[in-house]
């Protein structure tokens, strides 16, 4: 679920947006045309990710508007990430939204980005006007998590509260809290329904082995927008972020705003 490539930041303008109390999120922003684009990143990762950055020059580029921020506990946002949960990092993302945009809205979601946009864009389907998720994972505490757990983890996870995992890209072991995994249960989506009609394009690579790529499809089939269309990328991996895939995402956003814009 990770997602956690690094690169040199660009230029937008950076801000910190109070939430109250101590809670504070770190945010960079570019002024200019709707609709305009938030990116959403992923578990354990933050704002200047590969494709974040990339997502900033593509709107500078177009004269587009475009935000993206480190949810709580992640990168120069206040909190402790092992503190964190998905209704707190959806909530984070409305915030954003209220606070640092105006109009229509295109977000994008980068694996757990993809689960935080489509709880987003159901708490405001009225500024929402399109979704693009890259490696979406909706659901992943629980399917990707939880349910892989050794039976001695999820006794651990329920008697002491907290289970330390190992990172998958061979930073430090991290903590998954028992509040994130209930917390992650009031927001699943794939076992229902999921009431978004504006357009939607997902993004997932054949290699990924973080997130399995039928989860795109699984996605599709639970959306009641007519509106959907899935991309599997043969030779991709999790991260999506080899120049080709960038080009992709590029590609693919480009039609999705003129869709938007012609509708």
């Amino acid at each position: 679920m990770t997602d956690n490539e690094k690169a040199a930041p660009t230029t937008g303008t950076a801000g910190i947006l109070a939430r109250g109390g101590d809670t504070t999120i770190a945010y960079s922003k570019l002024a200019g045309k709707n609709p305009g684009i938030v990116f959403l990143h992923g578990f354990k990762s933050d704002k200047s990710g590969s494709k974040a950055l990339a997502l900033e020059e593509f709107c500078r580029r177009r004269g587009q508007a475009f935000v993206r921020f480190d949810a709580t506990g992640h990168g120069e946002s206040s909190g402790r990430f092992e503190d964190g949960t998905i209704g707190q990092w959806a909530d984070d993302a409305v915030a954003v939204l209220d606070s640092l945009t105006e109009g229509p809205q295109i977000l994008v979601g980068s694996s757990m980005g993809g689960w935080l946009m489509l709880l987003a864009a159901l708490a405001r389907r009225d500024r929402v006007a399109g979704l693009l998720g890259l490696a979406a994972a909706p659901d992943f505490t629980e399917e990707l998590i939880f349910d892989a757990f050794s039976l001695e983890q999820k006794q651990t996870l329920l008697r002491e509260s907290r289970v330390l995992i190992d990172d998958a890209y061979g930073e430090a072991p991290y903590s998954i809290s028992r509040r994130l995994i209930e917390d992650g249960r009031q927001h699943l989506l794939l076992h229902g329904p999921i009431n978004l009609t504006c357009p939607i394009r997902l993004i997932h690579g054949q290699k990924d082995e973080d997130v399995p790529w039928r989860t795109a499809l699984r996605l599709q089939e639970h959306l009641i927008s007519d509106d959907v269309e899935v991309t599997i990328v043969k030779s991709s991996s999790h991260r999506l972020s080899e120049p080709h895939d960038m080009e992709r995402m590029e590609a693919v956003l480009e039609g999705l705003l003129r869709k938007v814009e012609n509708s």
